[in-house]
């Protein structure tokens, strides 16, 4: 409704520049003031959603023992998630995304070679978020903002491929856990739709994401670094759609003023 409203008075601006006959000017000045009573009435009767269904692509890296740098080789990502919202600020998000990782061939004696690497990923994590803004409708709460940054942190598990002990490579064959963590940035446009800007990391519990023996512990860290394990990342952008009107009760309305 918002954006809506935002769009015609543009155009009425521009038409009002544009005319030169009074008439035409005092009709657009009625319809702006029309157009923004009907806004500030809808707000004040805007939905409100705790469940969230949404949709994300965007680029995929992967960090590790052939990739020393995030960005380093992009590959698509693409999932979908399913959002509660507690309360305007806490949340829990529940994602499935793929992934493909690449990067370089390593011999034994770490030189690389002229030939790439490809593994696909299946992860699954369940994630609490927090908003630094009060978010959602702004029916009953003046505090409340259609846009905020958001941090998140969670579990989760990955399938992906590789080499069994007969050398045979097998896809989505190995299963590990990971650590989600990240930032991103909520806007909500519409009552019921939205877009997320999202950038994840994802710390495994593994140093063979890449399903190659010879690329499994190249720098001879693992057992003596905590940290020596393969990481990925995502930079996706999401449509949101939100459901499950919350039902109508007692709301504080303290900060409606």
């Amino acid at each position: 409704m918002r954006f809506f409203v935002y769009l015609c008075t543009l155009i009425a601006w521009f038409v009002y520049m544009r005319v030169r006959t009074n008439r035409y000017k005092i009709g657009c000045i009625a319809l702006v003031a029309l157009l923004w009573s009907l806004a500030l009435q809808a707000r004040d009767t805007e939905p409100q959603y705790v469940c969230e269904l949404g949709l994300q692509a965007g680029c995929g890296y992967y960090v590790g023992d052939a990739a020393q740098h995030i960005f380093m080789h992009p590959r698509e990502a693409y999932g979908a998630h399913f959002r509660y919202k507690f309360t305007p600020r806490w949340a829990l998000q529940v994602k499935g995304l793929t992934q493909r990782i690449a990067g370089w061939d390593y011999d034994e004696d770490m030189v690389r070679q002229n030939t790439r690497w490809e593994n696909q990923l299946i992860n699954v994590d369940v994630m609490g978020e927090f908003n630094f803004f009060r978010f959602g409708a702004a029916a009953y709460d003046r505090r409340i903002k259609q846009l905020t940054p958001y941090i998140f942190l969670g579990v989760g598990a990955t399938l992906y491929g590789g080499e069994n002990d007969r050398g045979e490579w097998k896809q989505f064959s190995k299963v590990t856990g990971y650590i989600p963590l990240g930032l991103g940035l909520k806007w909500k446009f519409s009552p019921w739709v939205g877009l997320n800007l999202a950038w994840q990391h994802n710390i495994y519990f593994t140093d063979a994401l890449e399903g190659r023996p010879t690329l499994k512990d190249l720098h001879e860290l693992n057992g003596t670094n905590w940290f020596n394990c393969d990481l990925t990342g995502q930079m996706t952008l999401a449509i949101v759609f939100e459901f499950g009107r919350l039902k109508k009760g007692c709301v504080r309305c303290d900060y409606a003023k």
